[in-house]
Order: C-alpha cells, then sequence, then structure tokens
C-alpha cells in the first residue's frame, strides 16, 4: 500500500523495511514479523486514529510514539484506515519539502 503513492520507494530499516519518499524521510516501516506498520502521523493525527481503535492502533512505546510514531496492527484493521493514515503520513514529507523549499527561495531572495 505504502508503495502506491508517487515517488515513494522501500528501503531496509533495521529489522523492518521503511517506505521513503525517494531523497526524503521515511513515512512508515513494516514489521513482517508481526504484521505491524508504524505510521509516521503529527501528533494530533495520532490521537484521532488511535480513539479510532485503540487496541489495533496505539504509539510506539518510546520517544518517538510521543513524536506521532504510530503503530498499527496490520491483522485487525480495515484496508482504509490503514490507507487514511499512510497518506496523511505521506501528505506531511510532501508538505513539508515544499515548505523548506519555499523558505529556501525567501532566504535566498532576501539576501
Amino acid at each position: 500500500m505504502a508503495l502506491s503513492f508517487p515517488g515513494t520507494e522501500q528501503t531496509p530499516h533495521f529489522e523492518r523495511t521503511g517506505f521513503r519518499v525517494t531523497g526524503k524521510r521515511m513515512f512508515a516501516t513494516y514489521l513482517s514479523e508481526n504484521n505491524t506498520a508504524n505510521i509516521f502521523l503529527i501528533p494530533a493525527e495520532q490521537q484521532i486514529f488511535c480513539k479510532m481503535d485503540p487496541i489495533g492502533i496505539y504509539p510506539v512505546p518510546n520517544k518517538w510514539g510521543e513524536k506521532g510514531a504510530t503503530t498499527f496492527d496490520l491483522g485487525k484493521l480495515e484496508k482504509e484506515i490503514i490507507m487514511e493514515a499512510l497518506l496523511s503520513a505521506y501528505t506531511q514529507i510532501i508538505s513539508q519539502n515544499g515548505k523548506k523549499k519555499n523558505n529556501n527561495l525567501r532566504n535566498k531572495q532576501r539576501d
């Protein structure tokens, strides 16, 4: 599902499979061993998704979880929920990179 977004690539990430926007940072990882995905949401979105299914969706139990990294138990959830979370994380990466480019252009114009 993560590879269905334009410009994404699969890459090793420790014991997981990572998914990133090519040339940018990761937006999700997958662990086949227990069929879970960690999806990197903003904290406000993490709260919303966790309320949808507290058993199948929960913060990663570490500092990354406090920043929005969220575990999705793929065997317990509908594809639509997972796809919505992936889209949210992917869109966040795309929009952040656009903001950085615009800020860099503004700074260059001031110089």
